[in-house]
């Protein structure tokens, strides 16, 4: 009984956050209508990407210039895959996306660019079959997993390690399926990859398994080689499991 007083008798604590000058339903209902934009976004990218299965999502660095060994190695990747029969999916900027997406445009299969508006940095590159534009990074960063059967994961800075280690939880969860996660230079990955074993290992923030989640490859033909490989045994289009899964991403 005296616990209930005490807690009946306490202030209010959710705090009253009307900013000064704001109109606070006014804002609210801006935000709540903003997810129809948001939904759009969902529904293009469905429509748009559904039928350009397998493909594979690359990431690296937008600051990486023509110029830079990393940019070739990339753009050889994304033209040995995308003559191979992947479509392949970058984030349609300059750096190793504009490499990604100029190897994939001159291969055989489509050059995707899933374009992000920033206040700096992010321009559209020319090497884009089909050009897609997010406002909202989460619904960017869940169409490169929904529709990728492997992500190739080239040297970049924090937006590279953001989609990284995204994906490394959603394949550990179980939230996606399990695909291959191609860690490319390796010099370049060995500090964090000591990390993960000398730490996270060691200290049991994560199962030793779970390094097995990534590989690590310096040649284009170990990159395409590795992803054919995992689907010797199964088909690149998702299970009707998979796709389940896919709607709880």
């Amino acid at each position: 009984m005296e616990d209930r007083v005490k807690k009946d008798n306490r202030p209010d604590k959710l705090p009253k956050l009307v900013a000064a000058g704001m109109d606070s339903r006014a804002y609210t209902a801006r935000e709540a209508w903003q997810l129809f934009a948001i939904m759009s976004e969902f529904v293009e990218a469905t429509e748009r990407l559904n039928q350009v299965r397998p493909a594979v999502s690359i990431f690296g660095s937008a600051r990486t210039p023509p110029d830079h060994p990393y940019f070739e190695l990339a753009e050889r990747i994304a033209r040995l895959l995308s003559d191979s029969g992947f479509t392949v999916i970058s984030g349609g900027g300059a750096g190793i996306m504009e490499a990604v997406n100029r190897g994939a445009y001159f291969g055989k299969s489509p050059a995707v660019g899933l374009n992000i508006e920033l206040p700096r940095e992010q321009y559209g590159n020319t090497y884009q079959d089909i050009s897609l534009s997010f406002r909202h990074f989460f619904a960017r960063k869940v169409t490169f997993v929904r529709f990728a059967t492997a992500y190739v994961v080239m040297p970049g800075g924090f937006g590279t390690l953001d989609e990284l280690f995204e994906a490394l939880t959603l394949v550990q969860t179980g939230k996606t399926r399990k695909m291959p996660i191609i860690l490319v230079w390796e010099p370049f990955w060995r500090g964090l990859l000591d990390w993960f074993r000398d730490r996270l290992v060691t200290e049991g923030m994560i199962d030793p398994e779970d390094l097995d989640l990534v590989q690590v490859h310096n040649e284009p033909g170990e990159v395409v080689e590795t992803i054919f490989r995992h689907y010797e045994n199964r088909a690149f289009v998702p299970s009707p499991a998979e796709r389940e899964t896919f709607l709880n991403l």
